[in-house]
């Protein structure tokens, strides 16, 4: 009796470890799979780095949202986490870049920064570009792009401001500075600034960078680095590429507000131009206007 009761465990302890064999290896194939596929990736790391360490995620992105034109193959990097930093590659068409500045260039106006006391606009020497604002959803081709906005920052489109088209000519540029509120009239307004997607719109042959001079880690990681301007190589920099977005966070995870989030817009200083493309996303909900 005590034989057949050790045969029947034995029996029993082989089944158990054939299933659990079987179930790594079905998961040992769904992750080859998975990896071939492109649906994520590992990190590419060649040592074992610290947190801050800028190393680099790549995954292809599924094409999310309808747009005008093809965007073409599009993927995303991790840039930072302080702050956190995104660059999505791709994220807008050639035709999608060409019809924002068409709709904005006649409408231009020289660029204006929030008051720190009052929250009201005024005319400053830290910002020299010309810019205006486009009214949500006004059109298809502007609907489509909030959405696509909405989808990658996972905030409902509800919660953000108008875009913003930015025109920057030769010397122009945009001093290091928060993107979140600092006075108490435009919280109780609208609720607090917690991300900003930007958007280039086109491309420069040096400068106007986009560079967050607090940023921690080791800024020269990135791939980029042997190609930018003397003064973009002063904090960690991202080059302006048409079609491409930078979504940066100024606000932590805890909702408190992000000093690393410090950032500006190099000078440009060849005999060219540069446009952008912004929307801030807010706190709280927008009433439409």
């Amino acid at each position: 009796m005590a034989k057949v009761r050790q045969s029947r465990f034995l029996a029993k302890k082989r089944l158990t470890i054939t299933l659990v064999l079987s179930i790594l290896v079905m998961l040992t194939v769904v992750l080859l799979m998975l990896l071939g596929l492109g649906t994520f990736s590992l990190p590419m790391s060649a040592d074992d780095s610290s947190s801050y360490d800028l190393t680099t995620y790549r995954r292809m992105a599924s094409k999310r949202g309808k747009g005008s034109g093809s965007r073409g193959e599009h993927w995303a990097e991790v840039i930072s986490w302080e702050p956190r930093v995104f660059l999505y590659h791709n994220f807008l068409s050639k035709e999608e870049c060409e019809y924002l500045i068409k709709i904005a260039k006649p409408h231009m106006r020289k660029s204006s920064v929030v008051d720190s006391k009052t929250g009201k606009s005024k005319d400053s020497r830290v910002r020299t570009s010309s810019g205006m604002f486009l009214r949500r959803g006004q059109d298809k081709i502007i609907s489509d792009i909030e959405k696509r906005i909405a989808e990658y920052s996972f905030m409902p489109v509800e919660h953000g401001e108008g875009l913003q088209v930015l025109h920057y000519e030769v010397g122009q540029k945009y001093d290091p500075h928060f993107d979140y509120f600092l006075d108490t009239f435009n919280i109780r307004k609208g609720g607090q600034r917690m991300a900003t997607m930007l958007m280039y719109l086109t491309d420069v042959e040096e400068g106007g960078e986009t560079i967050f001079p607090a940023a921690k880690g080791n800024v020269s990681d990135v791939p980029w680095w042997d190609e930018l301007s003397e003064c973009g190589k002063k904090g960690l920099a991202v080059k302006p590429k048409m079609g491409n977005a930078l979504l940066f966070w100024s606000m932590k995870p805890d909702a408190t507000v992000d000093p690393s989030s410090l950032h500006g817009l190099q000078s440009i200083p060849l005999p060219t131009f540069l446009f952008t493309c912004s929307r801030m996303i807010v706190s709280l909900l927008i009433v439409q206007e």
